[in-house]
């Protein structure tokens, strides 16, 4: 399979994911916000991995994973009717820190910028 049928065949799968959670999921162990990052499935497209952010504290991102792992089932069903594919892949959902790490580096280099302007202002 080509890289770019790959790339279509994820964004399809992210897309239709994140409708089925924000939809058709209601278990209270998941946090009021996730976002499906990104998916990336594997080339026999039997398995996918799921990365998901989830805001909220550790023990909430803990709670969130495991109501997705459990529904994993609905929701690959509730995908498969979405989409149009020869097999629908396995989904196996893990977490994503990286939009957080993002955050909290552009809060150390607007500290760092503010600080460096505070230095140049002070004679």
């Amino acid at each position: 399979m080509t890289a770019r049928r790959m790339d279509r065949v994820n964004a399809l799968l992210r897309e239709r994911i994140g409708e089925v959670l924000v939809t058709e999921l209601s278990d209270p162990r998941l946090a009021s916000v996730i976002s499906v990052i990104r998916v990336v499935t594997s080339s026999d497209l039997r398995n996918a991995k799921v990365y998901v952010s989830v805001l909220g504290d550790d023990g909430q991102k803990q709670k969130s994973l495991e109501a997705l792992t459990s529904a994993s089932g609905f929701i690959n069903r509730s995908v498969k009717k979405g989409v149009d594919l020869k097999y629908m892949p396995f989904l196996v959902f893990e977490l994503d820190n990286s939009i957080e790490k993002g955050a909290r580096t552009l809060g150390l280099i607007d500290e760092a910028m503010a600080s460096e302007s505070s230095d140049r202002a002070t004679p």
